[in-house]
């Protein structure tokens, strides 16, 4: 089983507190983090620190961690004497300190309450010198709201790979299926490539894939059949897989499988699927198509004693007589065929 992280995190914004107050009540005592910025400009008002100081105590008195994204200004705004304070004050757990913090100031403040530095903007070198301050020091990721000025894969792992060696725990940014954030309303992601796609698909491609520690999404609403497959693969390791099945395949629905550990890199195996097939032992031809990204095959008897294994094909592959195609994972859903690692649990589920 590798490492994933524990929960979802959350973001709060106070122009949008109301209407994130029933989800957020809904899963109270969680003790999920969320992700709260003091420093949103078109949130301010007179009353802004009240309204500031009345939502960190809704949500620390329902159990939440708090990640509150700081500037140097906060502290005067909030008249304290300083961001220990503050934090004290407003029932923070952690400070995201970014522009305006020198690294001894952060390395100082780390000595007392977690601390989260800039992803992007962190040299391992700087990283380093501040883990060592503190028992828990993170590094987050940006969102980002402009379409085409997310980060790409290449960098994103660079830098991560490189925080987690300087030994900092990594977060990153998921977008919502609800209700987007404005101005732009095209989601929060902090990789370009998520952007648009469901919230689940980028949490896995994040904690499988690109060894993330902790997940925020960054929009106000994110559905709860989204949460529920998150959800699952946090508590369950299991990976829910939406899939598209023909009418003799459909008793895969449902059936948790695992994929073999010697599977090869372009496919899936289902490893107990010849054990308990519905199929028979003696699988007709039919349907036997090219195997695109995504296909969901059985094999014939055309393949006996392999007859009745079920795969599913991560890259393009040629058509066989001896496999029949009876599914297909289907856009947007395809990325969570790169999600299964060897060995571990994911289930076929009707959108």
């Amino acid at each position: 089983m590798w490492p994933r992280p524990e929960s979802l995190g959350y973001s709060v914004y106070l122009t949008s507190f109301e209407r994130q107050r029933e989800e957020l009540e809904a899963l109270a005592g969680s003790g999920a983090p969320v992700f709260l910025s003091l420093h949103i400009s078109e949130e301010f008002s007179q009353d802004y620190c009240r309204r500031a100081e009345e939502a960190c105590r809704w949500l620390k008195d329902r159990d939440y961690r708090i990640l509150a994204d700081i500037s140097t200004k906060t502290v005067a705004q909030f008249g304290q004497p300083d961001l220990i304070r503050l934090a004290e004050r407003l029932g923070i757990w952690a400070l995201r300190v970014d522009y305006g913090f020198t690294t001894e100031e952060i390395a100082a403040l780390a000595a007392h309450i977690p601390v989260v530095v800039n992803a992007s903007t962190t040299s391992p070198e700087d990283a380093a010198r501040i883990a060592a301050a503190g028992p828990l020091v993170m590094a987050m990721h940006n969102f980002y709201p402009r379409p085409e000025t997310g980060l790409d894969d290449s960098f994103f792992l660079e830098s991560t790979k490189a925080l987690q060696a300087a030994g900092l725990k990594v977060l990153a940014f998921i977008p919502g299926d609800g209700e987007l954030r404005g101005p732009i309303h095209e989601g929060l992601p902090t990789l370009e490539r998520h952007r648009g796609l469901p919230p689940s698909v980028c949490f896995s491609d994040l904690a499988v894939r690109l060894g993330v520690d902790g997940i925020f999404v960054g929009d106000p609403g994110i559905s709860s059949r989204e949460r529920a497959r998150i959800r699952r693969f946090c508590r369950e390791g299991v990976l829910e897989i939406p899939a598209r099945l023909a009418s003799e395949a459909e008793w895969l629905y449902g059936q948790v499988f695992t994929n073999r550990p010697d599977a090869p890199s372009w496919l899936i195996r289902f490893a107990e699927s010849r054990e308990y097939s519905c199929f028979g032992r003696q699988v007709e031809p039919g349907r036997c198509l090219p195997r695109t990204r995504g296909s969901i095959t059985v094999d014939n008897h055309g393949y006996g004693r392999y007859s009745g294994e079920v795969q599913l094909i991560r890259a393009d592959l040629p058509a066989d007589s001896r496999v029949n195609v009876v599914g297909q994972v289907e856009t947007p859903w395809l990325l969570l065929a790169d999600c299964v690692r060897r060995g571990e649990q994911f289930v076929l589920t009707r959108d």
